[in-house]
């Protein structure tokens, strides 16, 4: 990494409402790394070719706030080789983001659901539709509860206030798959090595990232809630003592931000969380952190793995036989 000399890492705190959709950006030079305050997103066709022109040719270390592959038990029955060529595929595919209404519309090529609260309605009934074994079966590896945490939200699930999978209609739908149609320079980690491997000049490294998981990588402990501000404001001393860690400083209007709890609005906890998101990405760039997935065929090809993470997943469902090997 260090041949590179100019670095830009940045993270995106994704949401399917554009007003919480916000970016951090730290750049590395000769004296360290200096971050920005954080700020929307914008544009989302011109999110990823900004970060590039930004970069001036420097690679760009990002990380992403939203699930970046597929379960194996569904991905078992793909036609595709793995999840890149399957994102690639869906440009041809009118229908696979149209969020089923009813158990009945659910198949293979519409996996997303419910469209809305629905009597009855059940993450097993939803499982059973896609022909899935179990509930276990809808999410991927890295999605399972941990000694450290607790389970994720099914990549497919699209309803609750954790549920991940109207962001990731978003993300594919108007940010990846026109990316990787146009050639964008973009790599997706792990899918294509290890993430340190992946930067390379004029070039953007994409991982996926989960924040609360940046909270324990930093050995930082939020009281209360990252909904309320005064608890965002009272991590601010350690944060601060974090960011200095990574060999990093943030620039005025970012320090303003941390001590003040990134504002009183409701899109603080993402500008909070847009941050947290660039310090993994840091910290992992710094060595801190593995920047490679567990040595598993499925999360390499398929599924994903979050960024830094080492803790490994309990409770999930027998593998499927893996029809592409």
């Amino acid at each position: 990494m260090a041949e590179f000399g100019r670095l830009v890492a940045a993270h995106a705190d994704w949401s399917v409402d554009p007003r919480k959709r916000w970016v951090s950006v730290g750049r590395r030079d000769a004296h360290g790394w200096r971050i920005a305050a954080p700020r929307p997103v914008g544009d989302v066709t011109r999110f990823l070719p900004a970060l590039l022109e930004e970069a001036a040719g420097s690679p760009v270390a990002l990380g992403a706030d939203l699930p970046l592959g597929l379960p194996r038990h569904y991905a078992a029955c793909r036609p595709e080789a793995g999840f890149i060529a399957f994102l690639r595929g869906l440009a041809l595919d009118a229908t696979f983001f149209d969020v089923a209404a009813t158990l009945a519309e659910i198949g293979p090529d519409r996996p997303f659901y419910p469209m809305r609260g629905v009597k009855g309605m059940s993450q097993a009934l939803h499982a059973a539709a896609l022909g899935l074994a179990g509930p276990l079966a809808l999410r991927r590896a890295c999605d399972h509860a941990t000694s450290e945490r607790p389970a994720g939200a099914p990549l497919f699930w699209t309803l609750g206030p954790n549920q991940v999978g109207k962001a990731a209609v978003s993300a594919w739908r108007e940010m990846l798959i026109p990316a990787l149609a146009s050639g964008l320079p973009i790599r997706i980690w792990p899918f294509e090595g290890a993430y340190r491997e992946l930067l390379a000049p004029g070039t953007i490294a994409l991982a996926e990232t989960y924040p609360a998981e940046a909270l324990r990588h930093l050995g930082l402990r939020l009281a209360g809630s990252k909904r309320r501000q005064r608890d965002r404001a009272g991590l601010a001393a350690p944060l601060l003592a974090a960011i200095s860690a990574l060999d990093a400083a943030p620039d005025a209007a970012l320090g303003e931000a941390i001590i003040n709890g990134f504002g009183a609005d409701a899109a603080g906890e993402d500008r909070f969380d847009s941050l947290l998101g660039v310090l993994c990405v840091l910290n992992v760039l710094a060595g801190n952190r593995p920047d490679g997935a567990p040595d598993d065929p499925w999360i390499a090809r398929w599924e994903g793995w979050v960024l830094g993470q080492t803790a490994m997943p309990a409770g999930r469902a027998p593998d499927p036989p893996m029809m592409w090997r």
